[in-house]
């Protein structure tokens, strides 16, 4: 199918969708809600395009006067063209944009896991760094972040973190982050000066909502335990603590941040809801395009991202073969955005290609 056959269809679309929210007849409520929602989405794919067709219909008479004998206005003219191809392309990978299928998840907020990889200490600062740069790049995107879960190890580096992100569009951004994710630098506990390499493992998943995964009492397993920690106040002297096993799927999350079983419960069930959301986006994306392997937005956490090298003052994407020369303002979040621009446009790039 053309691209003018796919801007006649969108303008079609729109007009049968317009016409039946008009007579308000023959659909329920919940149908109406639905329909409204399709043609608000529409709406702005529709100005688009119809800005699109009027700017070609512009260059057509202006080539078309710019085949008159009168030299000054054929000068005119082809000025006038000169400028309407210009801005033509930037029109047409717009309508394009807007005409791709778009991820259903990019709406929604985010559950950020970090975990250390290899690397024993190294790995577990490294988490550490990782979890605070996403959090200051949060704050720096008027995002809520609240903390869920973290689990320390004895010099303060994290095992494991975990939290939730609210705002604007974050799992649209957040999402190119899960990954692999590469340190080198000296350990604060070398002596000798060598360079180590350590590694820490992202996921960001999409949250999940009830509605979205239907999760039945009898799949579960749910264990209670007394809470573990560094000692003193911080250790409940009851039985709060929550791990459940969601036993079709083997996928296990325990809670214990909090003094109350039930808002540990609470929040593991969040946490399980969003993984099981995750799993299932997976499988539906491994339906949809079996052989075919994307390097942006592919989800594939085994697979290594991104590297940040402290000696040379760099951070390397591998994805895009992006590199920086501002370490610090990555792992402050404020250089992160340059690199998520990044691979926000190679994928549109990538699934622009698909479709032209």
């Amino acid at each position: 199918m053309s691209l003018d056959e796919k801007l006649d269809r969108v303008l079609t679309r729109a007009k049968e969708l317009e016409a039946r929210l008009a007579s308000q007849e023959g659909f329920s409520a919940d149908e109406f809600m639905r329909l409204s929602k399709e043609f608000a989405e529409l709406s702005p794919v529709v100005e688009s395009v119809e800005e699109l067709r009027r700017t070609r219909s512009e260059l057509a008479d202006a080539r078309a006067l710019a085949e008159e004998s009168d030299a000054e206005m054929r000068a005119l003219a082809e000025e006038e063209a000169h400028a309407i191809e210009e801005r033509l392309p930037a029109l047409e990978r717009a309508v394009m944009l807007q005409l791709l299928p778009r991820d259903e998840a990019d709406s929604r907020n985010a559950i950020l896991e970090v975990r250390a990889g290899t690397g024993g200490d190294e790995a577990a600062l490294f988490a550490a760094e990782l979890f605070a740069m996403y959090q200051r790049y949060a704050q720096l995107h008027g995002w809520r972040f609240e903390v869920m879960e973290v689990s320390e190890n004895e010099i303060g580096g994290y095992k494991e973190a975990i939290a939730t992100i609210s705002g604007n569009a974050v799992f649209a951004r957040m999402k190119f982050e899960s990954g692999v994710h590469r340190v080198q630098r000296v350990p604060v506990t070398e002596s000798q000066g060598r360079i180590h390499t350590s590694a820490a493992t992202v996921a960001v998943l999409p949250e999940a909502e009830e509605v979205d995964i239907a999760i039945s009492e009898n799949d579960l397993r749910i264990d209670v335990y007394r809470s573990s920690g560094a000692g003193g106040q911080h250790v409940n002297t009851t039985d709060s603590a929550v791990r459940i096993t969601h036993l079709p799927t083997g996928v296990v999350v325990s809670q214990q941040d909090e003094k109350s079983q039930h808002k540990n419960r609470a929040k593991a069930m969040k946490i399980l809801r969003a993984r099981l959301f995750d799993l299932e986006r997976g499988r539906r994306d491994a339906e949809r395009a079996a052989d075919r392997k994307s390097q942006v937005g592919s989800g594939d956490r085994s697979e290594r991202i991104r590297t940040y090298n402290f000696p040379q003052g760099r951070v390397t994407d591998h994805r895009i073969n992006l590199t920086l020369y501002k370490i610090e303002k990555v792992m402050t979040g404020e250089a992160l955005d340059e690199i998520v621009d990044a691979l926000i446009a190679e994928d549109e790039a990538e699934r622009l290609a698909t479709i032209t």
